[in-house]
């Protein structure tokens, strides 16, 4: 975390404030890739898995299948699959966020409340998106076995909520394009 400061205080000694000025989102851009202490790491992971595996639970039950959970275990037919930390969500939330920020400094919308109102609902997507991901991995395992949902199917799972998750921002961008219309680009 020390490096950003430094970083910052180099360049302005180097090249000056306007300069600085000018890398201001980059510099904030490294946050990102400042890991998060371990006590916060946990105390936000166990409500995402809960979160996580019950949504998860809930939409496949609608959906009339043999879906049980007990706390983060989540039971299909003969296969008990546990919604582990990784599976939890908070670094997909980190980096959708990231990469929201960027797309949002890429696209330049002048409308400050547009940037808000997307950095915000980034979260919430990035939840539905990690639910689709589990949703797809229970299925796979119910249908083709343990083996394929811990395989390559694991991995391409992951591909695919990042694939949802940007899909759903730019919709949700779209959406508040036409909510708020009027607004200049920069």
């Amino acid at each position: 975390l020390s490096l950003i400061p430094m970083i910052s205080g180099s360049v302005a000694l180097t090249f000056g404030w306007p300069v600085l000025r000018l890398l201001a989102f980059p510099v904030f851009f490294l946050l990102f890739a400042v890991p998060l202490p371990g006590p916060v790491v946990d105390a936000l992971t166990q409500p995402l898995k809960q979160g996580v595996s019950w949504s998860a639970e809930q939409i496949l039950y609608l959906a009339r299948y043999p879906v049980s959970r007990s706390g983060v275990i989540l039971t299909v037919g003969q296969y008990q699959l546990l919604v582990a930390d990784a599976c939890a969500g908070l670094n997909s939330m980190f980096s959708l966020e990231a990469l929201g920020l960027l797309y949002m400094n890429i696209v330049g919308h002048a409308s400050r409340l547009r940037n808000v109102l997307l950095a915000i609902l980034i979260i919430p997507v990035s939840f539905c998106s990690n639910i689709v991901r589990v949703m797809i991995l229970v299925l796979v395992t119910y249908y083709f076995g343990d083996e394929a949902g811990q395989g390559f199917v694991h991995g391409f799972a992951g591909i695919v909520l990042f694939v949802v998750a940007l899909s759903l921002m730019f919709v949700v961008d779209s959406v508040l394009g036409r909510l708020l219309q009027g607004s200049p680009k920069r």
